[in-house]
C-alpha cells in the first residue's frame, strides 16, 4: 500500500473532556482503496478519534488538523462530513425499529418529486442498494423484524444512499454470528476491490489479521505505531503486544479449579417461545453445576442458549411447559426475578446497556440495585454504607474511575462490565449465569474479568459461561454442554474440548456421549 496516495490524513489530534484527555496528539494516515484497522483496549480513544473526524465531536471543540482528500476539512456536524463521503456507522445501530428498511435507507435523504417523497424510486433504489451488500428482504419489511446481521447490512446500505467514500465501521462484527461476520467481511473485501476506503474498529483480533492492509494501535490516548500487516509479517500476538504495551504469555490466568459436589440440577426443562406456540425454545433440558465450577454453554447464535438462562432466571423468558429445578437437594421453583435472587441466581444479560445497566445512574447506584434491602434501614437507605460497599467493589474489580459518583455511561466497556459483575455479586448469589461476559471487551479487560470469574469459582460459587467465542469457552470452563436448536446434545470435559468437536456438537442433534 506504500505507493497508494493517503486519503485521510489526522495530525496531531487532542480532545479533552472536563478533567479526562481522552487524545493527545493522534496521528492517523488512511491511505485510498485500503481497510485500515483501529485496535487499542477499552477507553484508548478509538471511538473519540473517530467522532472527531465524523463531526459528532465538531471542529473547535479539539485541536489538530484534518485533511481529507488533500485539502484541510473542519467538519461543523455529521452531516458536513457525510457530504463530503464519511460515513460512520456506530456499534449501536442507528435505524428505526417500526419503520420499514426502505424508509430507514433514506431517512432524511428521501428522494423527492414534485416536492412531495417519491417512494416508488425510493423502493427501486433500495433494492439496488441491497442487492451491492447482499440483502435479500422485501424492501417494506420492518427493522424489527430482521435479526442484527441483516440490520448490519442496512446500515451500510444506508451509507452508500450517501454517496460513502470512506466507510467508518465501529465493532460491525461484535453482536453477529460466525456466518454473518463472514459475510460483512467479504462485502468490505468486495468494497476494497472498487476503491472504497474503509476503517475499522475491532476486538477480534483474528479478524483484523485476515481483512487489514494496515493497523494503528491507540493506547492510553496516543498513537504507538501503525503495522504494515503483510509488510510487517503481523500476527494476533504483536497486536496484543501494541495494544497492552507487553506479551500476554496466556489470555487466560493460571487457574486450579477446586470442584465440590453437584448443588444446582435442571431436569427436563422445556419452554414455548413466547409468541410462536408451536415453537419450543429449550426441549427437556437437563444439566447440573458443582460447587466452584466454571460450565460453559456453546452454541451457534439462536441455538437456546439466552433462552435457557433467561427463563431458568424467573421464568424471565418464554411459557414454562415442564421441568424442575433442584438446589441443594430441594426442588424450588422459580416463578418471578425476585423469587431468583432469593434462592442465590445471578443473571448478567448479554446487552449491558440496555438490560444490565441503567446508563444515567453513576456507579454507586448501580452497584446495589439488585439488592437494596441489603443496605436499608427501617425502610431508609443507608448511604454511607451504600458508598462503603459501591467503593469495595471498586478497589478489588478494579473498576478504573476516579469516584463511584461517576455516571456509569462515562465508562469503558470493560469497566460498565465489572460494574454489571459488582452489581450481580453484591446480591451474595450460589449461582452466577454470565451471558457474553466479554463482547466488546479488549483483551486486557477480558484477562482481568476471567480473573473475576475464577476467583468467584474459588469461593465456592457455580459459574455457568455462555460465550460464541470457543477459544474463550475451552480456556475458561471446567465443562462445556453444547446446545443446538434448543436441546443439550453434548457435554464435554475440558481436556476434551477442540473447536472441531464443540463445532460438531453444536450443529448436529446426534448426542454425544457425556464426560
Amino acid at each position: 500500500m506504500g505507493g497508494t496516495p493517503p486519503l485521510l490524513e489526522m495530525r496531531a489530534i487532542t480532545k479533552e473532556f472536563p478533567g479526562v484527555k481522552a487524545l493527545s496528539d493522534v496521528n492517523l494516515v488512511v491511505r485510498s482503496g485500503e481497510i485500515h484497522a483501529i485496535c487499542g483496549e477499552n477507553g484508548a480513544g478509538k471511538s473519540t478519534l473517530m467522532k472527531v473526524l465524523s463531526g459528532v465531536y465538531p471542529y473547535g471543540t479539539y485541536t489538530g488538523s484534518i485533511f481529507y482528500q488533500g485539502t484541510e476539512s473542519k467538519f461543523s456536524d455529521i452531516r458536513a462530513s457525510e457530504k463530503a463521503g464519511i460515513v460512520i456507522i456506530h456499534q449501536e445501530l442507528a435505524l428505526v425499529p417500526g419503520m420499514s428498511i426502505t424508509e430507514n435507507i433514506f431517512l432524511g435523504n428521501e428522494p423527492r418529486r414534485f416536492g412531495r417523497i417519491d417512494w416508488q424510486a425510493a423502493n427501486a433504489k433500495a433494492l439496488e442498494l441491497m442487492a451491492m451488500v447482499g440483502l435479500k428482504e422485501d424492501p417494506d419489511t420492518l427493522i424489527k423484524d430482521i435479526g442484527v446481521g441483516k440490520q448490519q447490512l442496512v446500515e451500510i446500505a444506508k451509507a452508500f444512499a450517501k454517496d460513502v467514500k470512506l466507510l467508518i465501521l465501529d465493532e460491525p462484527t461484535a453482536a453477529l454470528n460466525e456466518n454473518d461476520s463472514q459475510h460483512l467481511l467479504d462485502l468490505l473485501r468486495g468494497f476494497r476491490e472498487r476503491g472504497i476506503t474503509s476503517i475499522m474498529i475491532s476486538h477480534k483480533l483474528n479478524e483484523i489479521e485476515a481483512i487489514a492492509d494496515s493497523i494503528t494501535i491507540l493506547r492510553d490516548g496516543r498513537t504507538i505505531e501503525t503495522l504494515d500487516v503483510k509488510g510487517d509479517g503481523v500476527d494476533e500476538d504483536r497486536i496484543v503486544r501494541g495494544m497492552v504495551g507487553r506479551d500476554l504469555s496466556s489470555r487466560f490466568p493460571e487457574h486450579e479449579p477446586k470442584i465440590g459436589e453437584v448443588f444446582f440440577e435442571v431436569r427436563d426443562w422445556t419452554v414455548r417461545h413466547p409468541i410462536s406456540a408451536d415453537r419450543l425454545v429449550c426441549k427437556n433440558s437437563s444439566f447440573n453445576v458443582r460447587r466452584g465450577e466454571i460450565v460453559g454453554f456453546a452454541g451457534l447464535m439462536g441455538a437456546g442458549r439466552t433462552e435457557l438462562a433467561m427463563s431458568l432466571f424467573g421464568r424471565s423468558y418464554g411459557v414454562h411447559l415442564g421441568g424442575t429445578i433442584v438446589k441443594d437437594g430441594k426442588e424450588i421453583e422459580l416463578k418471578t426475578v425476585a423469587d431468583a435472587i432469593q434462592h442465590g441466581l445471578a443473571y448478567v444479560s448479554e446487552d449491558r446497556k440496555a438490560v444490565g445497566l441503567n446508563l444515567l445512574d453513576d456507579i454507586k447506584t448501580s452497584v446495589v440495585a439488585a439488592k437494596l434491602s441489603k443496605i436499608t434501614r427501617h425502610g431508609v437507605l443507608d448511604e454511607a454504607m451504600q458508598y462503603r460497599e459501591a467503593e469495595a467493589y471498586r478497589k478489588s474489580l478494579r473498576i478504573k474511575t476516579p469516584t463511584v459518583d461517576e455516571g456509569v455511561t462515562k465508562l469503558s466497556g470493560g469497566n460498565q462490565q465489572k460494574v454489571v459483575l459488582a452489581k450481580w455479586m453484591f446480591t451474595d448469589p450460589d449461582l452466577l449465569i454470565l451471558d457474553e461476559p466479554t463482547r466488546g471487551i479488549d483483551v486486557g479487560a477480558k484477562y482481568e474479568i476471567y480473573g473475576i470469574i475464577q476467583q468467584l469459582a474459588d469461593e465456592g460459587k457455580g459459574v455457568i459461561v455462555i460465550s460464541s467465542e470457543l477459544p474463550e469457552l475451552i480456556g475458561l470452563c471446567d465443562r462445556i454442554y453444547t446446545v443446538f436448536e434448543g436441546s443439550i446434545t453434548g457435554e464435554i470435559a475440558r481436556r476434551d474440548a477442540d473447536p472441531e468437536l464443540l463445532m460438531k456438537q453444536m450443529t448436529s442433534m446426534k448426542k454425544l456421549a457425556t464426560s
